[in-house]
């Protein structure tokens, strides 16, 4: 381990887990005051729906540009720039009066929220490698996970002690620390001899190489959709808790607190497997949970009229668990291939599931959260095209020569 890194690597993983954080924290902490927001801004639940939408297109606009800016300027002014335009989105959202100026603000913490996600994955794979990189994925993974489970259930007691505003000046102050947080302890982890120069045209080319890379395409497009599945519930959230099981503003957690114990076990199980069972077995068991979990899901939804808890929501712990399983193994892959801009091929793969949860959150989710069956036949569509592009993945993998290891992409040109 480099000498100017922290020396304790339980502390880089929190500070990482929290940078990447307060992005889903941002979605899911309003969940609980979706009615008291639509009341206010005059919304029906349909517009309500499109701050999601709304804050996760940015996300995935600008996820292509936090990348190669950390890669030409370096992983830690690019954090901190981006917790800075967090913290004033923020404060604009506490202040919004109508619908209008609070979907440009939720834009706007959209634009910044990626940056520490983004920019983090690059610094694991700065400063470690192979299963000790997994590892470190995995403890951030497994500390991420918590956001989606208290942040509604924090916006929620938030909303019983105030208002609405203030869920906005609690995500204020939550970036505010975290900027305290990266100034003290996080060390710029791309020397300046490695960085590359900030062409847009270049960048562009950098971008269509990867891209066109089809190896890329099949892991980026497998994780995508393995996500989408849990995802399409985390977006369907307020329907889900509030129309569905028929609980009140205070009891998100109900949902969230399972699936996301799944996700932090699955994210432990990771860790502690890496560099004891190969990559390829880790990731078709994760797949086997999310199978599992989707014909739970569905047999559910198809079986039961009113849906009521825990049963409508262990199938989504074991899904979570699957996806947790999964996301470490095909993020790696992707950063290993392009070694010298790993900024770069983390922006286009959280690019391809950003846009993917976009148009979940956007589109699907208010046309399929009116049942917890159509609910779960969406969720299942998504979990076998990701197993069915994983499939594809390991097919031409093994048509590989015997003891052939898959080949590093070629870097695109105009690499330093």
């Amino acid at each position: 381990m480099p000498p100017h890194l922290p020396k304790s690597m339980g502390r880089l993983a929190l500070l990482l887990a929290g940078l990447s954080m307060f992005g889903p924290f941002s979605i899911d902490a309003i969940f609980p005051a979706f009615p008291a927001m639509g009341a206010s801004l005059g919304a029906d639940k349909l517009a309500m729906q499109q701050t999601i939408s709304a804050y996760l297109v940015a996300y995935a606009a600008m996820s292509l540009v936090h990348g190669p800016l950390s890669d030409a300027l370096g992983r830690r002014r690019v954090i901190l720039a981006g917790l800075l335009v967090f913290t004033a989105a923020s404060v604009g959202c506490a202040l919004a009066d109508d619908l209008a100026t609070m979907l440009v603000f939720r834009a706007l913490q959209g634009l910044s929220a990626g940056v520490g996600l983004i920019v983090g994955r690059a610094v694991i794979r700065d400063v470690l490698h192979g299963d000790d990189a997994q590892r470190l994925m995995s403890q951030v993974s497994m500390i991420f996970g918590i956001a989606p489970a208290i942040a509604p259930v924090i916006g929620g007691w938030i909303l019983g002690w105030g208002d609405w505003h203030d869920i906005f000046w609690f995500l204020v102050g939550f970036a505010a620390l975290l900027f305290a947080a990266t100034w003290a302890w996080l060390p710029e982890t791309h020397a300046p001899e490695h960085r590359r120069a900030l062409a847009p045209r270049g960048m562009l080319r950098d971008y269509l190489s990867i891209f066109a890379n089809r190896r890329f395409q099949r892991l980026a497009a497998a994780g995508a959709l393995n996500f989408a599945a849990l995802f399409l519930y985390i977006a369907s959230a307020p329907a889900f808790v509030l129309d569905l099981l028929r609980l009140d503003e205070r009891s998100f957690a109900w949902f969230f607190a399972p699936m996301i114990g799944g996700m932090m076990l699955g994210a432990f199980t990771s860790g502690r497997v890496a560099g004891r069972v190969a990559h390829a077995t880790q990731v078709n068991i994760g797949f086997a949970c999310c199978g599992l979990a989707a014909l739970g899901n569905v047999a559910y939804g198809l079986l039961v009229d009113v849906p009521t808890v825990p049963w409508a929501v262990l199938p989504i712990a074991l899904n979570a668990f699957g996806v947790a399983m999964v996301f470490p193994v095909l993020t790696l892959a992707i950063l290993d291939m392009y070694p010298r801009q790993r900024g770069s091929a983390s922006s286009l793969q959280a690019f391809t599931s950003l846009a993917l949860n976009a148009v979940v959150a956007g589109l699907l989710s208010p046309l399929v959260s009116g049942s917890t069956a159509t609910l779960a036949v969406a969720a299942a569509a998504f979990t076998v095209a990701g197993w069915l592009v994983w499939r594809l993945e390991r097919h031409h993998v093994k048509r590989l020569p015997a003891g052939e290891a898959v080949p590093p992409a070629p870097e695109p040109p105009g690499h330093v």
